[in-house]
This record gives structure tokens, sequence and C-alpha cells, in this order.
């Protein structure tokens, strides 16, 4: 199987590790590198990924769609900065990389939302941004820009698909957020969603980038009982989640997949939440 990874930040460079430890012929796509195309390498692709900043991937998958690539594509979250039209593509199959849909805790949580009926849920994410890159400035980092995609209502959206997901379709009822701390970037470092899932009256989700006791964790109180997910105290290994993806992914297997249409409706919810924060 030969694949390609546009981009080689850190993701990139994990997206490459685990597809080479799946057996794939890994071609990495830079602008630093020796390959600085991926339309001068999609022909002999039969999967592409793509994880370059999220400012990039509308231009990227554009790009892809243009050589009439008929392969396997899939965008780490999130799909796009913005809503917009998918470019039109003969893909023959188009994922979003919300990887957290394979940890074995969000498996446990999904055969229990399936089979409860659920009053509400409670989702919340947080990590100071200082630790994210060890031994990178925080401050050049694309979490810390507005324009190349960062902020936590889309770095850390991994939550918003996992409640989608477990839930149904998700409305928002109301958001509150913004740039408080004294971090010194200009992307939105603290969010509150409160939600209504198709599955689920009440869900609330809070994110941020300054809590310095990393945490993300998952909670659905049913009927009959409650479930608790500490996704940080789980300590699976980190590539886990990914490597399950990619196998899902090469095996066209869609029943744990994010698709473009699961990505678009993250972002226009995120969309809707900055809106009414303005």
């Amino acid at each position: 199987m030969n694949a390609v990874v546009a981009g080689f930040g850190s993701i990139g460079a994990r997206h490459a590790r685990v597809l080479e430890e799946l057996g794939c012929r890994v071609t990495v796509v830079s602008r630093r590198g020796e390959v600085t195309s991926v339309a001068s390498v999609a022909g002999k692709a039969d999967y592409i990924v793509v994880a370059n900043e999220t400012s990039e991937h509308c231009n990227t998958v554009r790009e892809i769609a243009a050589t009439g690539f008929e392969g396997t594509v899939l965008v780490e979250k999130p799909l796009f900065d913005a809503p917009e039209d998918v470019p039109d593509h003969r893909f023959e199959h188009a994922y979003v990389g919300y990887n957290m849909r394979f940890h074995p805790l969000t498996q446990q949580l999904r055969e229990f939302a399936m089979g409860e009926q659920l009053l509400t849920a409670h989702a919340y994410v947080g990590q100071h941004l200082t630790t994210w890159r060890p031994g990178s400035d925080y401050r050049q980092s694309y979490s810390a820009s507005r324009a190349r995609g960062g902020g936590v209502l889309r770095d850390l959206s991994h939550e918003i698909d996992t409640l989608r997901w477990l839930l149904g379709d998700l409305t928002l009822a109301g958001a509150a957020g913004g740039h408080f701390s004294s971090l010194e970037i200009d992307s939105d470092d603290v969010f509150a969603l409160l939600m209504k899932g198709e599955r689920c009256p009440v869900a609330t989700l809070q994110m941020n980038y300054v809590d310095r006791r990393t945490r993300r964790e998952l909670m659905l109180v049913a009927e009959r009982d409650t479930l608790h997910a500490d996704y940080v105290a789980a300590k699976v290994d980190r590539d886990y989640t990914y490597r399950e993806m990619h196998r899902a992914a090469l095996a066209g297997d869609d029943s744990r997949l994010a698709s473009f249409a699961d990505g678009m409706a993250v972002l226009r919810l995120i969309e809707e939440a900055e809106k009414s924060t303005e």
C-alpha cells in the first residue's frame, strides 16, 4: 500500500510512523522536504493523509481532487478551518481524523449510549498550551493563531465529534468563550457549550488551553446508570487510536470513521458557537 502524508509537523510525523509500522510505503510531502507538492505524488498513492496546518486543509484537498485521485483520503481534524463546500472529487473514501472514536473508553460509552435512555452528558478537556509540544515555543504554533486554524474549538474538536457520535446530531443552545488567559495567543483559549442531542436532552462541553492538570473526561447519565470515562487515567498508548483508525481507513471500514459530512457538521457547530459570542 502506497501512502502519502501531506505535512510533517508533530501530527504528520505520527501519521507517517504509524503507517510505516502498518507496512505502508510512505512518502512525506513537506515544504522543507524532498517532495513539496502532493499533486506530484498522488498518481502513485492509494491512501493520502492531509496533516498540514488546518488553514491549508481545503486547498490541499482541492489539489488532490484536481489530480483525479480515486483512492482514500483522510484529513486530520478539523476538516477545514471554516464551513465551506467540499471540492468536487472522485475519492473512493473520504474521512476526517477523529481518532478518539477508536479509544476503548469511547467504545464503551458508545455501547452504553446505544442501550440506555440518556438524560444528560458532560465532557471536559483541558491542557495548558505550554505543555502541548515540549521543546517548542507555543507562541509559534498554529494553535496560537486564529488565522492558521488554532483555538480550542478547533484544536479540541474531538469532543464535539465524540458527543455527536454518542448522542446524535447536536443543536447548540448556548455558548461562552474567547481569549481570557495570559497566554500570548490570538485564538480562543476557553469555551463552554450547552447543547441538545438527538438521543440526549442536555449536553455540556468545557474545553480550554489553560488547565495545568491535564484532564479529558466524559460522563453519560442515564435513567438506570451512569458511566464516567477518564481518558488520562486510562493511559492507553497514544498511537493505539491512530493505528486502529488507519487500519479501518485502509480497509474501507466506515463503521467508526468520521466522514466529511461529520467533519462539516462539527465545523458548522463551531461557527455557530463563535457567532453567538461575538
